[in-house]
């Protein structure tokens, strides 16, 4: 009989075409000993067969109800229950990378009576009712394919201390969120925790076909049928209080590989606010001054999968008044430069030999180490600065819609310019030739997916807005319109009007140190492009 469920552990066994990759990080993670918080997986192959027969697999029922109740006997918590209630996360995890594509909900679980307990539990009731609404919303907008955030999300600036007031308007964005639903699905929220449960499994294992994915499928030569794996988890809450916040971080920063930590963190937010771009985050290295113990853990944390993977990670994280969680790992899949020094100097700490630094780096790396900027300042009319998020210079005419940036892209290059990309921009995206966004952070959708796709991308830039009724755009004093020519430097993060001087940046010494050994293992040290010896080393190690 098969069995369509398994326990995140150490000592799980199958491979990510059966767990997905999320899942195969979180148990590396266990193996590792680092903190993870409880779960279990929902196949890929359960996905599969939901996309086939349109319901869920027969048989997963009754593991679902067996999985859930050893999940509230490990944390000591009620799924849904009145005191100490057991609030889930429910997380696509397919078996390769597709950032942002598929479905996410938090805090499932929070009924009315859960969170009237919650409330009691913590003695906050705006924590608790903050913690319903962003269940509500990534619900809402998981069932009905639509951003539902604007239906009025009030977040806590100061956890914990909130006034009358903001219990009010809370309660006013909840009912929101509700009569949303209500009015796109014909039927209200579940308030039920078990079909709140399977209505989230089936949102997830649907969003593998919604038409992001497809999208991002096909620009990326995935198949379609692999389908997703589902991960539940105890949910760890970053919007806890003072001492509680989510982030994400690099062991070594993916724009120049340099071999310090890199990210972004948000204090008193949970963990989607950081990948969405909707909220300006702080840099990774304020968490060392605010809460010393979780930097303390976070080093130790990047250390040990730094050693694992012998190569740069990447880590999603939240704390909840001060206690560390990691949620989510990766290598780093740095390009580019940033990819040539990572491996050189990883030869240096004699953590990977020279043929395999030679083999790590691809011809595709080499044409993106020489870096394209702006010129000069000086010379180029700046209309606003923001975070370089993806190397490189894009010109093109400004889009402020995905569909605008599809349909002018047809006669020439386009920047899509957003307050912030969602999934539901994929196809906008996929048409620019560079992104640039007024809120997000490194870590944000728009950074995400620009790197993966290798676009230039400039976001959080302070100061920039967007009319929604003409597509202007306003920035450092001046309103644009849409259509104006305009170029993005993504390691600068300027934003200049018109097409101003590009030069291109040199080679640096790990490219020398590391084409220098290309030509060593192959014998051959004429004269070539780079690209060619690089080529001539990877045949000679293949062939030995």
């Amino acid at each position: 009989m098969r069995r369509w469920i398994r326990t995140i552990s150490a000592q799980a066994e199958e491979t990510a075409e059966t767990l997905g990759g999320k899942a195969l990080g979180l148990v590396l993670l266990h193996r590792l000993g680092l903190p993870v918080p409880a779960g279990f997986i929902i196949t890929t192959e359960a996905c599969r067969v939901f996309l086939r027969d349109g319901r869920l697999p027969e048989g997963l029922d009754d593991e679902l109800a067996t999985a859930m109740a050893d999940l509230e006997r490990s944390t000591r918590r009620a799924f849904g229950g009145p005191h100490k209630p057991l609030a889930v996360s429910v997380r696509s995890g397919a078996s390769v990378s597709m950032p942002g594509m598929m479905n996410t909900i938090l805090n499932l679980g929070l009924t009315t009576e859960a969170t009237v307990g919650l409330a009691a539990e913590t003695d906050d009731r705006p924590f608790a009712l903050n913690s319903r609404l962003s269940f509500l919303t990534s619900f809402a907008s998981a069932i009905t394919n639509a951003d539902v955030d604007g239906a009025g999300a009030v977040h806590a600036g100061h956890p914990g201390r909130e006034t009358e007031d903001e219990e009010a308007r809370l309660t006013e964005s909840i009912k929101a969120v509700e009569n949303l639903v209500r009015e796109r699905s014909g039927q209200p929220i579940p308030d039920d925790v078990t079909r709140q449960l399977e209505q989230a499994i089936e949102a997830v294992f649907s969003s593998w076909d919604a038409p992001r994915a497809r999208t991002y499928r096909e620009l990326n030569d995935i198949p379609h049928d692999l389908g997703t794996a589902v991960i539940v988890q105890r949910m760890v809450f970053g919007n806890r209080d003072g001492h509680s916040g989510t982030g994400v971080a690099f062991s070594r920063d993916p724009n120049t590989g340099e071999n310090i930590p890199f990210g972004e963190v948000l204090f008193g937010r949970q963990g989607e606010e950081v990948v969405s771009g909707k909220s300006m985050t702080r840099p990774l290295r304020e968490l060392a001054e605010r809460e010393p113990e979780v930097w303390t853990g976070l080093l130790d944390a990047l250390r040990r999968i730094e050693g694992h993977y012998r190569d740069a990670c990447y880590i999603e994280f939240t704390f909840q008044s001060g206690e560390l969680w990691i949620l989510q790992v990766r290598p780093g899949r740095f390009v580019g430069g940033a990819a040539v020094r990572v491996v050189t100097e990883l030869v240096d700490q004699r953590i990977i030999g020279r043929d395999e630094a030679l083999l790590r780096v691809s011809p595709l790396h080499l044409r993106h180490v020489r870096t394209p900027r702006i010129a000069s300042t000086e010379e180029a009319d700046v209309l606003a600065r923001g975070i370089g998020a993806c190397p490189g210079v894009a010109v093109g005419r400004i889009a402020t819609t995905a569909d605008g940036t599809v349909r002018m892209a047809r006669a020439d290059p386009v920047i899509l310019v957003r307050p912030e990309t969602s999934p539901n921009d994929m196809h906008g995206l996929a048409a620019a030739a560079g992104i640039v966004t007024a809120r997000g952070g490194p870590a944000s959708h728009a950074a995400v997916v620009a790197r993966a796709m290798g676009k230039p991308a400039v976001v959080g830039v302070a100061g920039l807005t967007i009319d929604h009724d003409d597509g202007s755009v306003t920035a450092g004093g001046r309103t644009i319109p849409e259509g104006t020519l305009i170029t993005i430097d993504g390691t600068s993060g300027e934003i200049a009007l018109g097409s101003p001087r590009i030069v291109t940046d040199a080679a640096d010494e790990h490219v020398h140190r590391l084409l220098a050994w290309a030509d060593d293992v192959s014998g051959d040290h004429s004269a070539r492009q780079e690209s060619q010896r690089l080529d001539a080393a990877h045949a000679a190690l293949r062939n030995r």
